[in-house]
């Protein structure tokens, strides 16, 4: 797995990224060799430090994001939610993730941190469904549209891409992103 690491308004030691490397590595069983993690540090106020961690691999992306008061607890804790996920939906990603992934042997003195495995959902349920005409419009008034009808995104047809499909959307950090056709 390759690593790249990137501190965000912090500057940290070695160690911390020797360590992140050594956690995240664990996790290298489950992907092809091909695989990359971002891990991206962070301080945020009041003095949380915040952990990304993205891995693309096999076109796959997996991407968690954990803050806590220590940042060796935030990695942790961020690898900690990556197999979870992992674990959870295993069926769905036996295709995309390294063969054997989940047969694994613990040596005598190996002891796992990860949370146990936990029950696999069953099949994704589609509980509604609408259908409206999608709109040429500007991502101004997609984003206006959006808050007026008080949704965290809203998919429209982007006059200014020639009327190709996007969708904008509320971040966490509350600014907006748009996710557009690649057409």
């Amino acid at each position: 797995m390759k690593f790249v690491f990137t501190d965000k308004k912090v500057d940290l030691p070695d160690a911390i990224h020797r360590y992140a490397e050594k956690k995240v590595g664990k996790l290298d069983r489950f992907f092809k060799e091909d695989a990359t993690a971002n891990i991206t540090f962070s301080v945020e106020k009041e003095r949380n430090n915040k952990v990304e961690i993205t891995i693309r691999s096999s076109g796959t992306i997996f991407r968690v994001s954990e803050s806590t008061s220590d940042m060796h607890a935030s990695i942790d804790a961020a690898v900690t939610t990556l197999e979870r996920q992992i674990r959870k939906n295993k069926t769905r990603l036996e295709k995309r993730l390294r063969q054997g992934a989940f047969e694994r042997t613990v040596d005598v003195g190996e002891q796992s941190s990860f949370a146990p495995d936990e029950p696999e959902e069953g099949e994704y349920h589609i509980v509604r469904s609408k259908t409206f005409p999608l709109k040429p419009m500007t991502r101004e008034e997609a984003i206006l549209q959006m808050n007026l009808l008080g949704h965290s995104f809203f998919a429209f047809r982007d006059e200014e891409s020639d009327g190709a499909f996007a969708v904008v959307y509320r971040r966490y950090d509350g600014d907006y992103g748009i996710i557009e056709d690649a057409q």
